[in-house]
């Protein structure tokens, strides 16, 4: 099967080029968006977050909790740096895109990840195989992000585990206020510095002031069927760590 089949992308969206996404997510326009900032997408990401995607990354590990021989999924994993750390611990860890050209970037990187390409909305794997699953900043890309909960629900096994690494709000006013301007002002010109596509963030700051809050978030974990759904403030709130099971 063909990577454009596996991540469900017809030929027409393969052959659009687009500058950037917008709110309404299409598919084709936020996989194509992606193709575009693929080669300098962990540079842009580290300058943008002032150094801290390395921590981000370290929070996630610790909350998955990855043993030897678990199985993983890490949807959204774009280059596979997400990745790389299940597997150190020994996990048979599956990262999974819908961006073909993150997986070219990746597996060029990463050769001996088992990259697959794959639509948060329908992923190419059977009932409850994972053993714990994680998105870190990509439930925010997925179209319908209530499928894409289900979907999540569905491949972890009875047990199982997800955490969902995403942008947020930052709990303190005045600092909420300081990081808005800078995610709207800031961050749109220093991506015209680093990034090959720096229109592309402009949609990423649209989106992350358009997300929903800590609270409500655990809340839609809960409705997709997750149980003793919790979260943890990153940086103040910039970025938030939701974790849950599937019941047993």
């Amino acid at each position: 099967m063909s990577e454009a089949r596996r991540a469900g992308l017809d030929d027409e969206w393969l052959d659009r080029r687009v500058v950037r996404a917008d709110l309404e997510k299409s598919p084709g326009d936020v996989a194509a968006m992606f193709d575009e900032v693929a080669e300098r997408y962990d540079v842009t990401n580290d300058v943008l977050a002032l150094g801290q995607t390395r921590r981000w990354r370290a929070a996630v590990v610790r909350a998955v909790d990855p043993q030897p021989g678990e199985r993983v999924l890490d949807l959204a994993a774009g280059t596979g740096t997400s990745s790389v750390p299940f597997a150190a611990a020994g996990a048979t860890v599956v990262p999974v895109d819908f961006s073909l050209g993150m997986l070219r970037v990746g597996r060029r990187r990463h050769p001996g990840l088992p990259f697959v390409a794959g639509d948060g909305m329908r992923l190419p794997f059977a009932d409850g195989v994972f053993d714990a699953a994680t998105i870190s900043f990509g439930l925010r890309n997925i179209h319908d992000r209530t499928r894409g909960l289900a979907e999540l629900h569905r491949v972890l096994r009875p047990g199982g585990r997800l955490v969902v690494c995403e942008f947020s709000h930052p709990s303190w006013a005045p600092f909420r206020t300081v990081y808005t301007e800078y995610l709207m002002g800031a961050l749109p010109a220093i991506a015209r510095r680093v990034s090959s596509n720096p229109d592309a963030y402009v949609y990423l700051a649209e989106s992350i002031r358009a997300w929903p809050d800590q609270r409500a978030l655990a809340a839609e974990l809960g409705r997709a069927g997750f149980e003793g759904v919790r979260w943890r403030d990153l940086t103040g709130g910039i970025v938030a760590l939701h974790a849950g099971r599937r019941a047993a």
